[in-house]
């Protein structure tokens, strides 16, 4: 069972929404973005950590250019998103807040097909358009 996908994106799934009860408790009296860097920081012990216990340290200096630029890229996204993400859950419902951010399923998508040339079968595109319809009802719910 740990050696499939569905239980890693499964695990990753009840982190996520742990993610949001947790920052939008710790969110009060705090500005977004400084919660965003205390997170990160807090993050990168954590992984550090994880990373050096488990054995999986390798030379950075050995990675080819190309996974720097594509990490670098993902990190800057992941930075952006998370800020985006802090801001709106300051300001609105977690519940909203996590609605909307599933949209992403659908971008996912949308980009898998046009930049890596995936193509997901008509039952894929049926369950990504119910998610798509799910985050509209829920986001604006009022």
């Amino acid at each position: 069972m740990t050696g499939s996908w569905f239980f890693w994106a499964l695990l990753s799934a009840v982190f996520a929404a742990l993610t949001a009860i947790f920052a939008k408790v710790g969110l009060v009296g705090v500005n977004s973005d400084y919660a965003t860097l205390i997170r990160t920081a807090m993050i990168l012990v954590v992984l550090g950590a994880f990373v050096a216990a488990t054995g999986k340290w390798s030379d950075p200096t050995a990675l080819s250019w190309r996974v720097w630029l594509f990490l670098g890229l993902s990190a800057l996204a992941t930075g952006v998103s998370w800020v985006c993400y802090f801001r709106a859950l300051q300001i609105g419902d977690a519940s909203q807040v996590a609605a909307v951010d599933k949209a992403s399923v659908l971008l996912v998508a949308v980009f898998a097909v046009l930049l890596l040339g995936e193509r997901p079968a008509p039952r894929d595109w049926l369950g990504i358009a119910l998610v798509a319809a799910g985050v509209m009802v829920l986001a604006f719910r009022r």
